[in-house]
Parts: C-alpha cells; structure tokens; sequence
C-alpha cells in the first residue's frame, strides 16, 4: 500500500488520533487544528479537498477503508464503487460544505467491495476524486469472507505506521479514543466510556489509529479497552 503520501501525514495522525471520530462524520464534533508548522513540506491539496489517498481490508474483505487527508469538517462521500478489471473503482463525492476548517486530519470511508471481486488475490484500487485519479494496493488475504457480517470488530493497517479500527454500534455515539500504547507487535486502545443516550441503530464506525512503533514482520493485536468494546483482534495487512 504505496499511494500518494505527505510527509506531515504521520504527525498529523499522532495530533488527531483522539478527535479521529470526527472521520466517523459526528455531527457538530469540534474541529481539530492543523498540526502543521510553517516550515513542514507537504503534498498540495488537490481536487475536493483530498491531498493524500490509502486503503485497507476491513470485515474479513467484504469492505475497505479509503483514507483520505484534509479538512476534518469537509470529508468527502462516497459516490460509486464498481468491480474493474484490476480490481476496485471507488469514485468520491465532494461533502457538499461551502467552507471547510484549515486543517490536516485523517478521514477514513467505508466501501463495500464489489461482488466478484477475488479478496484472495491482490486487489488495485482506483480512486477518483474531482479531476485525478490515484491508485493503491491492497495484499491478497488469505481467504474470501463467507457469508453476511458478523458485526464484529476488525481493522487493517492502510500504512506501516497507521491502523483503521471498525466498530459496529451506535451512529450517534462513535468511539472516543482515551489512549492508544504500542509495542511492536500489539497495541492496547482505550476508549472512553459513553454516558449520554444513543441511538439504537447498527452502524460501522471508522477510527484511523496512529502506531508510532511501525508495523514490524508477524501478526499484530489490538487490544481494546473500554466504551463497550473490550476484545482482542488481529489487523490484517
């Protein structure tokens, strides 16, 4: 997975790892600031909004996560997924905001993979956004998914330093990341604990994770702590 990269994406990462709810699209979540200096390089932003574009296996296979880097208040939709020959074609939408917070955060959307689609070979995906089009790979698993979702928690690395977390649960009430402590070959998530009343939908919710250890050869495992969520998985990737 070798797309398009900014240089400042990993410390911007570190800055919003606990607002990365706001990629969930929370309605009225304060706004992140840019973590950002003067003197960082980046990659110029680009059409919609999107300056950087990654991917990772979520479910099993039968979604992906497409992570995009921009405005935290202005993230872009999805506008259509379809099969292609080498693989995925994921077309964004623009989010519809006329004005859009100066800063650099990490927005992860949910796509389903297309029907026949071989998750047990590599897969390119291509992603349009405005006027261009980059392009991103994701390794073959190890085996295709059987049947619908289990609802159950799982996450992929869509960089060496970066982990998408999927959560099912309320629509209204995200994953609120307290704390997140790696090693090099696991991290323990803790998340705070909702006290206010949600709704009773089943909903996915994205959560991008900063892993300042690096992904190192072997299997890793989140631990996650909390909010309702207390369980191990591995992150495939």
């Amino acid at each position: 997975m070798r797309p398009l990269r900014a240089c400042s994406a990993v410390a911007a990462l570190a800055a919003v790892a606990l607002l990365a709810t706001a990629c969930a699209g929370t309605p009225g979540s304060d706004a992140p600031t840019s973590s950002r200096t003067p003197n960082e390089v980046s990659t110029p932003p680009i059409a919609d909004g999107v300056s950087e574009v990654e991917v990772a296996w979520l479910d099993g296979g039968r979604a992906i996560a497409v992570l995009t880097w921009g405005s935290s208040s202005c993230a872009p939709t999805l506008g259509d997924v379809a099969k292609i020959d080498k693989g995925i074609r994921v077309t964004l939408a623009a989010s519809g905001e006329k004005a859009c917070t100066d800063d650099l955060a990490p927005r992860a959307l949910m796509v389903p993979v297309p029907e026949g689609v071989d998750v047990a070979a590599d897969v390119e995906v291509e992603i349009v956004h405005g006027q261009r089009t980059d392009t991103a790979d994701l390794e073959a698993l190890a085996e295709a998914p059987q049947g619908q979702t289990d609802y159950q928690p799982s996450a992929g690395w869509f960089d060496d330093d970066g982990i998408v977390l999927l959560t099912w649960g309320s629509g209204s009430c995200p994953p609120i990341v307290d704390d997140v402590q790696t090693t090099d070959a696991a991290a323990t998530v803790t998340f705070q604990d909702i006290d206010r009343p949600c709704t009773m939908d089943m909903a996915p919710r994205l959560t991008p994770l900063a892993v300042p250890e690096g992904r190192a050869d072997g299997a890793f495992e989140l631990t996650l702590v909390g909010g309702g969520l207390d369980g191990k998985l591995a992150v495939v990737g």
